[in-house]
């Protein structure tokens, strides 16, 4: 496998392969003996559009755990977009003040790609709208594998907002490339999966062996599960504040729900959770949404260590 140079826009720029190949890098680069040395002097240049807590913060700290420098900006309102400069110069701009990388957040769908043609650089997605975020995917698998010891087989229920949940369009694109997983896609009617995924999860059950069904509660699946993959009800991308606050107060697990739960069935969720989640889940030995989180940092080292040339 080389990544070296390689953009990083979608799933789909990854075959099973090069996805099982960087999730066994994590342990190599997470206790690396010269992890400081890996990326000396490389700098990454993060670009964000858009809000982020975990993402950014955790391509910053990778960063600069390999050693590495970063630069960029984490508030589009104190750069010159508020002056109506395109994407396109903006990218341009950054790619001529020598950074070696560039990770991008913003919130319409097919940003990354264009910022992608715009650089000479390789660029990594760090979500596009409600498109797509595989760096989120690529910590979810490693945490899935982690948990279950493997991905191919499992059993998944995606619950909430999966219309604008760039995180499981992301994942189910991934876990078509899997055998014989079935995937549940739990949401109100007009919170649904996309239909071009659910037809491509059809075209998949021939080839891969996937199973797929659509529901609408929680409690009807909480047994079958290995994973339940929680998400937020996103108000931002809804036009009706009204029907989010509805969405919540439906969709939200509590500890007493999980008593038919299978011993090793994990709670992840990309975060931030809002009501989506009880607190009293948190004690829970089904609880595994925080370590998740913790496992992006790893991931994302091992991918800036790969895209920048310094490990193979």
């Amino acid at each position: 496998m080389d990544l070296e140079s390689r953009d990083l826009i979608s799933m789909n720029d990854l075959s099973r392969e090069e996805i099982d190949e960087i999730l066994d890098k994590v342990p190599e680069v997470r206790n690396h003996p010269h992890k400081r040395l890996l990326c000396k002097d490389k700098v990454a240049a993060l670009l964000f559009f858009e809000p982020s807590t975990r993402t950014r913060t955790s391509f910053e700290v990778a960063m600069r755990n390999l050693g590495g420098i970063v630069g960029g900006f984490y508030d589009a309102n104190i750069t010159s977009v508020v002056k109506e400069e395109s994407l396109w110069d903006t990218v341009k701009m950054h790619d001529g003040y020598g950074f070696h990388i560039m990770v991008i957040r913003h919130p319409l769908k097919g940003a990354a790609r264009l910022a992608a043609e715009a650089a000479q650089v390789p660029v990594i997605n760090a979500g596009d709208g409600p498109n797509q975020h595989p760096t989120q995917t690529l910590l979810d698998l490693y945490s899935i594998r982690e948990t279950q010891g493997k991905i191919d087989g499992i059993t998944i229920a995606m619950v909430g907002d999966l219309a604008n949940g760039r995180t499981v369009h992301s994942l189910t694109e991934a876990l078509l490339k899997y055998e014989s997983c079935n995937l549940i896609f739990i949401s109100p009617r007009d919170l649904s999966m996309p239909r071009f995924l659910i037809d491509k999860c059809k075209k998949a059950t021939a080839g891969t062996g996937v199973s797929f069904s659509e529901g609408s509660r929680i409690e009807d699946y909480i047994s079958e599960v290995d994973i339940l993959y929680m998400t937020r009800i996103q108000k931002e991308r809804l036009k009706e504040r009204t029907a989010a606050e509805k969405f919540r107060s439906i969709y939200r697990l509590e500890a007493a729900m999980l008593k038919d739960a299978k011993p090793h069935m994990k709670v992840m969720h990309p975060l931030p959770r809002v009501t989506e989640i009880a607190q009293d889940v948190d004690s829970t030995p089904y609880a595994y949404y925080f370590q998740q989180a913790r496992n992006g940092l790893f991931v994302r080292e091992t991918l800036l260590a790969l895209i920048l040339g310094a490990i193979k």
